[in-house]
């Protein structure tokens, strides 16, 4: 068993169950980024263990707390594919569209979903993007970015960050704040919409 399997099997254990073809879904992405990352800076976490843990683990723990069924998700400011491509594995019968302004990062996210027929990538703005969503789901924007995912094109958003205030988080009232399991302080926020 890899390294990659060990680490992500351990650190899912009662938290959140994957199928081995998921698993090696997972695997590929993570051995693209370990490769990809020499020449792009695509995350500055480097160890193994921080990876599966940080990247996701913490991306699969989000999935499992969307609404089952059908969704369509965007995943703003998608980087690496973080939280968008483990969402869309564990995920398989949602859409997610991953939006990514940097072109070089956009360029890997193409060959990282090539296999993933549920994925597409916006190598846009997200401000540029005229549909409208299910959920918005991100990790490395600006928080004041995060209250506009919801008027800009989805009804709920659910994004992974470190301890926040409420005025940090303004617009988005109905949040809901879920401690990470991974010991850091670290959370999950979610805000589900009406409309």
């Amino acid at each position: 068993m890899s390294e990659f399997r060990e680490l992500l099997t351990d650190r899912l254990r009662g938290i959140f169950s994957l199928s081995d073809s998921q698993v090696d879904q997972l695997e590929r992405h993570y051995e693209l980024l370990v490769k990809w990352n020499r020449a792009i800076n695509l995350t500055s976490i480097r160890k193994s263990v921080d990876i599966v843990e940080r990247h996701y683990c913490e991306s699969l723990f989000l999935a499992k707390h969307l609404l089952p069924g059908r969704q369509r998700i965007v995943d703003v400011g998608s980087g690496a594919g973080f939280p968008g491509i483990p969402v869309a594995i564990a995920l398989p019968h949602s859409s997610v569209a991953l939006v990514e302004s940097h072109q070089r990062k956009a360029v890997f996210l193409r060959e990282a979903s090539r296999v993933l027929p549920n994925v597409s990538v916006l190598a846009v703005r997200a401000e540029t993007v005229s549909e409208r969503y299910d959920w918005a789901i991100s990790r490395a924007v600006k928080w004041s970015y995060i209250a506009n995912l919801a008027s800009m094109f989805a009804s709920s958003v659910a994004f992974l960050g470190g301890e926040l205030t409420p005025t940090e988080l303004p617009g988005l009232d109905t949040t809901v704040r879920i401690p990470l399991p991974w010991g850091r302080q670290r959370f999950l926020y979610v805000s589900r919409g009406t409309a």
